[in-house]
């Protein structure tokens, strides 16, 4: 994704990423945003919310685009998100987000559809934000060059 970036990004462009959702992810999303909702932690609150069980944080899910940003350099500037369907512990969930628009100052907008492994969609957001300039695209060509050695998902294959 992130040499994407250093080429140009362009109206058309689509990226996706694929990510289980674990215990320790969810763990880690209520620590740092504080949000201990009993849907999430215990299972007789989430049953009696209509959920067959406990599940993932909405924005845990849609931090997915924020993998995405990143990778590429975005800087967002908007993003809303529909919750269509519950995403639960250890399922799997693909991001697939498509530049929608990019003006001559490098604004770009976005929309994305977040799927299920049967194909059903959970969530879609639509997203805007500024791309790197010349000047960014410059510094991130070299850090692909030195092994891009800060970005722990593209050593995971991301």
């Amino acid at each position: 994704m992130r040499e994407n970036a250093v080429l140009g990004i362009k109206k058309g462009d689509r990226f996706s990423v694929t990510r289980t959702f674990s215990e320790a992810d969810m763990l880690g999303f209520a620590e740092v945003s504080r949000d201990y909702n009993p849907v999430h932690f215990d299972e007789r609150f989430a049953r009696s919310r209509g959920f067959s069980g406990r599940i993932c944080h909405g924005l845990l899910v849609g931090a997915m685009l924020t993998e995405i940003g990143g990778q590429i350099g975005c800087l967002a500037t908007g993003m809303d998100f529909r919750f269509k369907k519950a995403v639960y512990l250890n399922q799997t969930v693909t991001c697939v987000l498509e530049i929608t628009e990019v003006d001559e100052k490098g604004r770009v907008e976005a929309e994305a559809v977040f799927t299920d492994e049967q194909g059903e969609v959970v969530m879609t957001a639509t997203l805007c934000g500024v791309m790197p300039a010349d000047e960014q695209k410059r510094v991130m060509k070299r850090m692909l060059a030195e092994g891009d050695p800060t970005n722990k998902a593209a050593r995971h294959g991301n």
